[in-house]
């Protein structure tokens, strides 16, 4: 390889990192923890075992037992303090080592949280952060395997976030920790791991994504596809199929749940005449739910050639057994079968 060529390739792997979700989530901590110091994190194992899911590693060492604290297991003793501390001026991150234990904390995050902005006529705000993996991992059964992106959206005062990509990941925790309201940060513990290329700005320390815009990850005009967290994924490995057929997919990354980039959406319609959304939770009241709604409600309905469709989770507590789990979460297959399906081919 000559020397200029080289040199290029060299500039170009620099511009675009391979990085982890884990450290994109990391380094959005590592940079607002350090950047404020009114920030600080707490939870279960966050600290000296540097997180269940090592999101948190190295940070206890670098910040110390003020910024970075282990609490016990009392997730509605936890999330009290940091709403508490939230009120009294401080923005604190609280992690749930899943948010299916979220459930213990409800009414901290619900009534505590999510209504004091409103109920103090903007008085009050409560800048805090609540994160942590959601929805189904890997043979962890029914306890421990929902989505919780409909519970939350559900309630005003909430800001509810679901990132997919590293980028994402980064971007939008940045701009959680900074938000004066209560945001709920949905991660997903299969994506941790995952890498994915982050341009030179994504790494820089002043990288933000707003809350509240969606994003195209790849054009196209034949159908619609909308989906969050893992399940981009899926939609992304299904289009690159379909498109050996001749089937192009619009996937759009919703990226966050409320407030709902409706606009994209129905933009996208508007080009394809065709919609499918795809989620892990349950169909009843689902995000997929609401988006419909939206859509027959809005000006993109008289666009659709043929009904919007929805791809789901099925409508039972998570089975433990593997076979019986892949038959429970959307599948390539599944997303394939209803494109195919909606155009009729």
């Amino acid at each position: 390889m000559a020397a200029p060529t080289m040199y290029l390739f060299i500039n170009y792997c620099v511009l675009l990192m391979q990085v982890t979700v884990r450290d994109a989530l990391n380094q959005a901590m590592d940079e607002e923890l350090e950047r404020d110091e009114r920030v600080f994190l707490l939870g279960e194992e966050v600290a000296q075992y540097d997180g269940a899911y090592k999101i948190s590693r190295g940070l206890w060492k670098k910040y110390g037992d003020k910024r970075i604290i282990d609490t016990p297991i009392t997730e509605m003793g936890f999330a009290g303090i940091a709403v508490g501390a939230a009120m009294a001026g401080l923005r604190p991150i609280c992690e749930f080592m899943t948010f299916n234990f979220s459930m213990q904390a409800i009414d901290q995050v619900i009534n505590s949280a999510a209504k004091t902005y409103y109920m103090s006529a903007g008085l009050q705000p409560v800048p805090i952060v609540f994160r942590g993996p959601n929805g189904a991992s890997a043979g962890v059964a029914a306890q421990h395997s929902q989505c919780f992106a409909a519970w939350y959206s559900h309630c005003p005062g909430l800001k509810v976030v679901s990132p997919w990509s590293a980028e994402d990941a980064k971007g939008l925790l940045k701009s959680a920790i900074r938000d004066d309201n209560p945001v709920v940060f949905l991660e997903n513990e299969l994506m941790y791991g995952v890498p994915f290329e982050m341009s030179e700005e994504a790494q820089s320390k002043d990288f933000i994504i707003p809350i509240g815009k969606a994003k195209i990850e790849r054009q196209g005009n034949h159908v619609t596809l909308v989906s969050h967290s893992r399940m981009v994924s899926l939609c992304l490995d299904a289009a690159a199929v379909l498109a050996k057929e001749g089937i192009e997919c619009e996937v759009i990354n919703m990226r966050t749940i409320r407030p709902l980039d409706a606009e994209a959406i129905e933009t996208s319609i508007m080009k394809t005449n065709h919609l499918i959304t795809v989620e892990g939770g349950w169909p009843q009241f689902g995000v997929g739910a609401e988006i419909l709604g939206r859509i027959m409600e809005g000006p993109a309905f008289n666009y659709l050639d043929a009904p919007a469709v929805r791809v789901t989770g099925v409508d039972i507590p998570m089975p433990y057994a593997k076979i019986l789990e892949d038959n429970s979460i959307p599948q390539i297959k599944d997303i394939i079968f209803s494109v195919k399906k909606t155009l009729n081919v």
